[in-house]
Order: structure tokens, then sequence, then C-alpha cells
């Protein structure tokens, strides 16, 4: 990885450094570039004098040994060398060591916004593409209504686990299941998805190679122990599927989609709204990932838009498609829109997914490559994900929008045939 991150990211900043400090500056990161050009140069520095005594010694060794078949004394050129030698020993471990001051700088690097990407500070400056439904409005909010259906338990989640944890019961847990099911259906038959069901625990370079770390190290569930990481997202697991392969293009695009539980430790949540299926530390989600031709990749991300957006159309659910701005698009990604879906008790909008352009970005992390002929040099990938949906702030809108005035709750449509029962209460 190391490899491909340094050759690739050094030759973008060697040739665009105010460009790259711009987009740090509209992603709101914290990342230098100075210190990897001045490294850089270190680092070429250090080459360019081991590679001449390395030369040297090359000549001196030949005649050397033309000394001894001449059975002359080559001591003197024989300590020669091995001064010679120790000192690109020495610069063999600065160079080590200057590259991986380089990496620690590189891997901080934000992935390039694309053009399109509206330039702003926050999600107040987030564009609405469109919507679908009309929002409407309700007297119980969700937990109130799974409270009286006994369909959520959240004081014995939090005296199991802690706050920020929800435990579904009988017709929650079908409805819960209902929905995976239903979801992982709809992108197979209806969309061309390959289901893959992949571990939920990774390895650092998993998380690495997508983006998470350094980036969000914080807000990730380490186990220390084995230096393995619970993922945030299947997009982990499912994206490093294919690491450090050579990918057939005549299968590109490649369209997978998985459920996982996906946890997280919200580190950056405080003060943020927490209540009920709001925000939780442990959630399920169906995830999307594609793997696409270079050229093809924008127009797999509208259709990705357009997967995540039949989810909420075929369960009659209102919600609106987002453009991030800037500084409200991830570390990642190149481009993002986010779906958001209308809770009426909140009477405010919940995001769902969020379907992400990273070009070639996690690619080069994750070493995911492409020939496009057996002659041509190999290419990078693009990668993009969006989830397909996540299920927490789903229920929080199905049972609002779908109760009664008797504190009901309708089954939609296309859940019955999973759930099998038409409503709860």
């Amino acid at each position: 990885m190391t490899f491909f991150i340094r050759g690739i990211m050094l030759k973008i900043i060697r040739e665009n450094p105010d460009l790259v400090k711009q987009n740090i500056i509209n992603k709101n990161e914290s990342a230098t570039v100075d210190p990897i050009l001045e490294l850089d140069e270190k680092r070429r520095a250090i080459i360019q004098e081991a590679d001449q005594l390395k030369n040297t010694r090359n000549v001196v060794s030949k005649e050397i040994s033309q000394l001894k078949r001449n059975k002359e004394d080559a001591s003197e050129k024989i300590n020669a060398m091995k001064e010679v030698s120790d000192k690109i020993k020495s610069l063999d471990e600065d160079l080590k060591q200057t590259e991986e001051e380089m990496q620690e700088h590189l891997i901080r690097i934000p992935n390039m916004l694309h053009l399109s990407v509206p330039i702003g500070k926050s999600a107040e400056d987030n564009i609405e593409i469109r919507r679908w439904g009309t929002p409407g409005k309700t007297e119980k909010n969700h937990i109130e209504l799974a409270n009286s259906l006994g369909i959520l338990d959240f004081e014995r989640a939090t005296k199991i686990s802690g706050s920020g944890f929800a435990a579904y019961i009988g017709k929650g847990a079908t409805l819960e299941r209902a929905l995976l099911s239903f979801m992982i259906d709809l992108h197979i038959i209806n969309h061309g998805y390959t289901e893959i069901f992949t571990p939920m625990i990774v390895n650092k370079q998993s998380m690495t190679g997508t983006g998470q770390i350094p980036k969000l190290a914080d807000d990730m569930y380490h186990v220390e122990k084995d230096d393995f990481y619970l993922i945030p997202t299947s997009e982990v697991p499912i994206t490093n599927f294919y690491s450090n392969e050579m990918l057939k293009p005549e299968l590109l695009p490649i369209k997978l989609c998985g459920y996982s539980a996906c946890f997280r430790r919200e580190a950056g949540s405080y003060g943020k709204e927490t209540r009920g299926l709001l925000r939780l530390h442990q959630f399920n989600k169906v995830e999307m990932v594609k793997f696409s031709l270079p050229e093809d990749s924008y127009k797999e991300l509208e259709l990705l838009v357009s997967d995540a957006e039949a989810v909420l159309k075929a369960l009659e659910l209102p919600y609106r498609v987002i453009l991030l701005a800037s500084g409200d698009t991830s570390f990642s990604s190149a481009k993002t829109y986010d779906l958001e879906v209308w809770s009426p008790a909140e009477e405010n909008w919940l995001e769902v997914s969020s379907c992400s352009n990273f070009e070639a970005f996690q690619a080069k992390r994750a070493n995911i490559r492409f020939k496009r002929t057996p002659q041509d040099k190999p290419e990078f990938v693009h990668t993009l994900n969006g989830s397909g949906l996540a299920t927490s702030r789903l229920m929080v809108a199905i049972l609002e929008h779908y109760q009664t005035p008797e504190g009901k709750v309708i089954i939609p449509d296309a859940l019955r045939p999973y759930c099998k029962f038409d409503v709860i209460g």
C-alpha cells in the first residue's frame, strides 16, 4: 500500500500543491502539504547519494576482483569500500525513516473533490436535488409507539450494554429482519447486485484501505489484543474483498450488496440528537458497493442513488436527495449524495443513506486494479458505495408514518410477504 500512496499522491502534490491545499481547506481537514514536499526533497537527495555510492562500490568491487586475480594488495580499496557500505546502510535507514514520516503525512491527505461539488463549510451549504412524497405530521414518536406496542426495549438494552443500544422484540424483531431481507432481494432481483456476506471484524489494513484510518480511528471500536476493528459499515470488508487484486475489465462494473451490523463509538456526536433509534452504537444496514471503470463511475453513482431511492419509494416514505457541500463531504469521497427520510414526529429529515463515488482513492490504498488489455499498464478501478438502506432511522419513519389513531402500526405492502402479518398492535 505504501508504494501506491506515495507514488500517486506525491505526483499530484508535486504538480498541484496549491490545488491540494485548497481542497484540504474546502473539506475542513487539517492535513499539511509542505512537510510532504520537504520530506520528498530529502528522500530524493538520499536516493541520489545512495545510488552514487552503490555505483562507486560496484566499480571498485570489480577493481578489487582484478587486483586479487593479479595477486596484488587490495586491502586499501577493501577498507575504503567497507566505509562506503556502512554509509549506504546508514542512508538506507534514513530513507526508510523518511518514507515512513512521509507516509504518515500522505495518508492524512483527503480525496480530491469532484468539480461538481458545491463549496461550503457545513451541511447548511448542501443542495437539495429533489423530493419524493409529501411529508406529514403525527402525534406519537417512534419511542412512544414502540413502548406501547412492546416491540422495542431501550432500558433492558442499556442494562445489557449501555446507552446507545436497542433491543427489538417480537414483531419489532420480525419487522427489522423483514426490512433487511426485502432490501437485499430488491437489490439482487431488480438492480442486478450479487449478495455477499462478509466478516464483521477486520484488520487495520482493511480500515486503512477504505479511509476510516487514521481519520476516523477514534470513532471505531478497536480490539487491541488482536488489533482488529468492529466494522462501522460493510463498505469496509466488501470493498477490501478485492484488495491487492487485478480485476478483469469485462466484469466491470462489479455490483455487490450485503447486510451487516455496524458498530460506531459516535465519539463526535456529543450534543446531537440521540433519542431512541436516531443514533445508535450498533445498527443494521444493507450496503451496496460498486467497482467501476473510471470513465463510467459518475454514471454508476447516479444509478446507485436511484437504487437506494427505490427502497424508499417501495415503502412509500417521503424523502429528499441532497448533494453534499465540500465541508460536509467525507475524507475519502469525491462526491456524495445523501438520502433523507421524513420523520413526522421529529418534524425533520433523517439521513438513511449516503451514496459516494471515491474515484480511485480507495483503490489506490487497497491496491485494486485492472488492465484494459494484457499489454496495457494497470489502472486503478473506481469504487462507489451507498447504504441501501440503514434500518434504524428507516424503522423510525415506518413506525411514525404508518401509525393509526388507535396506536397500531400498519405494515407497508412491500414488507407484508416478509413479515407474514399486516399490522402491529
